[in-house]
């Protein structure tokens, strides 16, 4: 063997032996020799020794990691594209996008062709925590359209939901024990339009990071309602439901034994109203109206439960004279739109004890 053939296998050893593999030189040796080395296809295909393969079992593998994620995702983006369907906010473009990523000097991948390029079906990971009772409202929203009927923005633009998508996928990452549950879409789409829709041009430029911190925060005091295994539990939402029946034993008997007597559980309709923070049960101004005087309370899901007993004290009438049909229509569909009556007999209800 030749020095000059013994110089070139060191010179393929001492980039092959190096942490990170400089596939630069590897290339550039690979083009003009051919030795009796072993085959560097995977190192000249950016395959990196230690690196996961995709179909690796191992559940702590890259791979694997990815697949999840992109598993969320589906969930996440087939929700927030649909959010408040009733006005078109969401669909339009945000004035403040992230330059970061849109930035094609970049190399970052937006979740909207991370969604597109995936091939995962999101039926496998629907996560509906609803049981029996539809997450939806009949009575604020009609069918979304398909993903493709939405308006196809400019390159360099980003709709609001892809914020709110953002949002929600980053948390989710930096939350893996919660993760992402449906309905958490319905919970900081609210936060968001409020701080987007600022008059002051200052706050509005920061939403998606006022909204990352206030929907994080407020997480932090609701997250049990999205933790199937806690339903049970004394900080789960089935208590709190039951805590709804008591709350309204305790105000109006005639109506709480009526609706027992119909066997109408509070799961067939309190469920949403307290997992969503009523958010599902009114147009968005009004559930702002409603978060105003609820984050305002120091006992502010206290006061939740009595603006639940408050909705149904005011159609005690029609609940007490309707059979177990109309009277879920009734509560699945909420037929009062006033907002402030609803708070006033809330306030009631709240200095009557």
């Amino acid at each position: 063997m030749s020095s000059l053939h013994k110089s070139r296998i060191a010179d393929f050893q001492d980039v092959l032996k190096e942490p990170s593999i400089a596939l630069e030189k590897l290339r550039e040796l690979s083009f003009s020799d051919s030795l009796e080395l072993p085959p560097l296809g995977k190192s000249l295909m950016d395959f990196h020794p230690g690196q996961a393969e995709p179909l690796n079992p191992n559940p702590d593998s890259r791979w694997n990691t990815y697949f999840k994620d992109n598993e969320v995702l589906l969930q996440i983006d087939k929700d927030v594209r649909r959010l408040c369907p009733d006005i078109s906010f969401f669909q339009r473009a945000t004035e403040y996008p992230c330059l970061l990523i849109l930035d094609p000097q970049n190399e970052f991948e937006t979740l909207r062709k991370r969604v597109e390029q995936t091939t995962l079906k999101s039926q496998t990971v629907a996560r509906n925590r609803s049981g029996v009772t539809n997450m939806s409202s009949p009575h604020k929203n009609s069918a979304p359209p398909s993903l493709n009927e939405y308006e196809v923005l400019p390159n360099g633009c980003e709709a609001h939901w892809e914020v709110v998508e953002r949002i929600l996928f980053i948390y989710a990452k930096l939350n893996p024990g919660i993760a992402y549950v449906q309905g958490m879409n319905e919970i900081v789409g609210p936060l968001y339009y409020t701080f987007a829709t600022d008059p002051n041009s200052e706050w509005k430029e920061h939403a998606e990071a006022d909204t990352f911190f206030c929907f994080t925060n407020l997480m932090a005091e609701i997250r049990d309602n999205f933790i199937k295994s806690l339903d049970d539990s004394q900080c789960g939402i089935t208590y709190k439901m039951e805590k709804v029946y008591s709350t309204l034993k305790d105000k109006d008997v005639e109506l709480y034994l009526r609706l027992q007597e119909q066997n109408i559980k509070p799961q067939f309709f309190a469920f949403r109203w307290l997992t969503l923070l009523l958010s599902q049960e009114f147009l968005l101004p009004d559930v702002i109206r409603i978060w105003d005087s609820l984050f305002a309370d120091d006992n502010r899901f206290d006061f939740l439960l009595l603006v639940c007993c408050a909705m149904l004290i005011l159609i005690r009438e029609q609940l007490l004279e309707g059979d177990f049909t109309v009277n879920m229509r009734l509560l699945q569909d909420y037929p009062i739109s006033d907002v402030c009556q609803i708070l006033q007999k809330a306030k009631e209800l709240q200095d009557s004890k």
